[in-house]
C-alpha cells in the first residue's frame, strides 16, 4: 500500500510517499479500515521535527473510512460501514497517512449521516480536546462565560460550537474580519481582534469588569499568561501548551484563586488506557448526534492528496489556517 513515512527529524521534506506492507489485524477485536481521508493537525509537525522513538513512522493520528476486514471478536462493525476515529501517529502504532490502517474496534465510531469524509476526519483530535477541556477539566456550565483563544482555528472553531450547546456566553480572540465573519456564524458573541484590541480589556469591559468564568488557551506563551487578568476571581484557565509566566502572572491567577488545567488528549493513547480511550470514542459519538442534528459542523478550509502532505505540512506551520486541512486518500 502506499504511505507517507516520516524517514527522519526535520523539515517537511522527511515525508516520502513510499510503498510498505498492508497492515495486518493485531488481534481478534481489531478492524481494517480503507483510508479516505487522514486530518493534518498541528502536534503532526511537532512530532516531525522533534522525532518519534522509531523510524519510519507514519504520522496522522485522525482517521476515516470503510471497514475492509474485522477480527474474529468484533461485533460492532462489519466489512463496508463507514468508520471514523482518533488512533496511532505518535510514535508507537502507525498513523493514517496511508491507503489503510487497523485499530481496535472500540475506539472506532460510525461516520454520522451528511458528514463527508474529509469533514470526518477533520473532527475527532479537536472535538475530544475541546470536549475535555470545556467540560471535563473547565466543568463549563450554562449562563458562564468563556473566553476562547484563536477560535478560528481547528479546535477553537469547534470549542466555540460546543460552548454554545452548553449554554455559554463565548467570547473569543481572532485575527482580521475573514475570521471574524466566520466565528460570529458559529455563534460567537463577543469577537476581540487580537491586534488591534487589548484581549484583557476587552474581555473585562465584556463581563462589567468581573472578568471571565473559563479562559481556553491554545495559543499558549504570552497569550497564556495574560489570560489570568481576563479571568474572574475563582476563575478557571485551561490550557493546550506547555507554560512559563513571570512571577506577576502567576500571582494575578493566586491572588484571584484561580485554577489552572492542562489538556493533552493524546494521554491515554500514551498510556494505554483502553477505559479512558473508550470514552473518547463515545465523545465522538456525542458529536455525531450534534452533527445530525444540525448543531455542529467542521470547517475543512484545506483538502490535498495524500502525497502532497509536506504542503499540509506546511500550510499549518504558516499558521493563519481557519478550521482544518485534511489529506484526501
Amino acid at each position: 500500500m502506499k504511505a507517507i513515512l516520516m524517514t527522519g527529524a526535520g523539515g517537511p521534506e522527511v515525508l516520502q510517499l513510499a510503498d510498505v506492507p498492508m497492515p495486518e489485524l493485531p488481534s481478534p477485536s481489531h478492524i481494517r479500515v480503507k483510508l479516505r481521508a487522514a486530518g493534518v493537525n498541528p502536534v503532526d509537525t511537532k512530532l516531525r521535527k522533534g522525532g518519534v522513538p522509531a523510524l519510519p513512522a507514519i504520522l496522522g493520528c485522525d482517521g476515516a473510512g470503510v471497514v475492509e476486514s474485522v477480527g474474529a471478536a468484533v461485533t460492532r462493525f462489519k466489512p463496508g460501514d463507514e468508520v471514523f476515529f482518533f488512533h496511532g501517529g505518535i510514535g508507537g502504532e502507525p498513523g493514517n497517512y496511508a491507503e489503510y490502517t487497523v485499530i481496535h474496534a472500540d475506539y472506532a465510531a460510525a461516520r454520522p449521516a451528511g458528514l463527508a469524509m474529509n469533514e470526518a476526519a477533520a473532527l475527532p483530535l479537536v472535538w475530544i480536546t475541546a470536549w475535555e477541556s470545556l467540560l471535563d477539566r473547565a466543568q463549563l456550565k450554562a449562563g458562564e462565560t468563556v473566553l476562547i483563544h484563536a477560535a478560528a482555528g481547528g479546535v477553537g472553531h469547534v470549542a466555540v460550537q460546543l460552548a454554545k450547546h452548553l449554554g455559554a456566553r463565548v467570547a473569543v480572540t481572532v485575527s482580521g474580519p475573514d475570521k471574524a465573519a466566520f466565528v460570529r456564524q458559529l455563534g460567537a458573541d463577543k469577537i476581540i481582534d487580537y491586534r488591534t484590541e487589548d484581549f484583557v480589556a476587552a474581555a473585562q469591559d465584556w463581563t462589567g469588569g468581573q472578568g471571565v468564568d473559563v479562559v481556553f488557551d491554545t495559543v499558549g506563551g504570552d497569550t497564556f499568561c495574560r489570560s489570568f487578568a481576563a479571568a474572574r476571581v475563582y476563575g478557571r484557565v485551561v490550557t493546550l501548551l506547555q507554560t512559563a509566566c513571570e512571577a506577576a502572572d502567576m500571582k494575578t491567577a493566586r491572588s484571584r484563586n484561580q485554577s489552572i488545567h492542562y489538556e493533552l488528549m493524546l494521554t491515554p493513547m500514551q498510556l494505554g488506557m483502553h477505559e479512558v480511550r473508550v470514552k473518547q470514542r463515545e465523545m465522538l459519538e456525542a458529536a455525531s448526534a450534534l452533527i445530525e442534528a444540525g448543531k455542529l459542523k467542521v470547517t475543512v478550509s484545506r483538502t490535498l492528496p495524500l502525497e502532497q502532505a509536506t504542503e499540509a505540512h506546511r500550510l499549518i506551520e504558516a499558521g493563519h489556517v481557519s478550521g482544518k486541512v485534511v489529506l484526501e486518500i
